[in-house]
């Protein structure tokens, strides 16, 4: 299983996207795909982001069941800490709380 989601991503890269993966809400997409798809799907979204963000989790043989990785701004940043991968947050600029 995949799971893609993207934040503010230009239209063509949604619709290139679509075209391997099932939009199930506004830059949500799933599916099952090969570790190669998978890979040229990630290459798609790298070259195609521009200002936005990215994150991809797929199934895989690890202890948590699951691996992602992540592209472009965002708080959340993932860290791996004893062979697991976790999520850690950035702290909040003064100009975000007001």
């Amino acid at each position: 299983m995949l799971v893609t989601v993207v934040e503010n991503a230009p239209p063509r890269l949604r619709g290139r996207l679509a075209i391997w993966l099932l939009e199930v809400r506004a830059g949500v997409y799933v599916g099952k795909v090969s570790r190669r798809v998978r890979e040229m799907i990630w290459q798609q979204i790298e070259e195609g982001i521009e200002d936005g963000n990215a994150v991809m989790a797929w199934s895989t043989n690890t202890e948590s069941g699951f691996d992602f990785m992540t592209l472009g701004v965002n708080r959340r940043i993932p860290v791996e800490m004893d062979g697991i991968k976790l999520v850690s947050f950035l702290p909040e600029n003064d100009q975000q709380r007001e």
